[in-house]
Formats: structure tokens, C-alpha cells, sequence
């Protein structure tokens, strides 16, 4: 059984944690950003039918009614905003599975070299 005591591992009482339970932790924090990202990219694809919901309206309406048009014209535009923030906040998200996954890595192969 491998114990870790560096500061980054010990929980509130001081207590050490074996390598198992930093394994559990690892996998269900890495588990639950994937959904995450699921969930982001739910909200990607839902973003961009509505900029699609509006560009159509912008085309089909531009000069036979205004109240379409300009409904289409703020649908484009939240679509296309909000695609662009949750698209880079799933880049973001990504990026730190990543990080979280080397972490986990690079403490389990330097306990093991310990």
C-alpha cells in the first residue's frame, strides 16, 4: 500500500489517503467533467440550431416583414454568441481533463518510484 503525505492529499483531519482512494477520486472527478462536457455540447448543438432558426428567418423575411426579420436577426446573433462562449468553454473543459489526467499521472508514478 502506497500512502501519500504531501500536503495536496491530506484531507481534514491530516489523515493520508492510499493510492486507491486517490484512484476513485481521479476517476469520478474525470467522470463527471466528461458528462460535463456532454452537457456543454448538448448546448452547443442548441445554440447553433437557433443562429440556423434565425439566418433562415433573416433570409426568407429580409424585406417582406419586419417583425420576422428582426426576430431572426436576434436569434442569429444570441445563436451565434453563445455557441462561441460554450464551444470555448468546452475547449476549456477539455483542456482540463487533460490536466487533471496527467496530474493523476504524474502522482501515481511518482509514488510508485518513491
Amino acid at each position: 500500500m502506497y500512502l501519500i503525505q504531501d500536503s495536496n492529499t491530506r484531507n481534514k483531519n491530516g489523515v493520508t489517503m492510499d493510492l486507491e482512494k486517490i484512484k476513485v477520486g481521479y476517476e469520478n472527478e474525470v467522470n463527471y467533467q466528461k458528462k460535463m462536457l456532454q452537457n456543454l455540447q448538448s448546448w452547443l448543438q442548441t445554440l447553433l440550431a437557433v443562429a440556423a432558426i434565425g439566418f433562415v428567418l433573416c433570409y426568407y423575411f429580409y424585406e417582406r416583414n419586419t417583425g420576422l426579420f428582426i426576430i431572426g436577426v436576434v436569434l442569429l446573433v444570441i445563436g451565434v454568441l453563445g455557441a462561441a462562449i460554450v464551444a470555448y468553454g468546452r475547449h476549456r473543459g477539455k483542456q482540463n481533463v487533460k490536466l487533471v489526467i496527467s496530474d493523476y499521472e504524474n502522482k501515481i508514478n511518482s509514488l510508485k518510484n518513491k
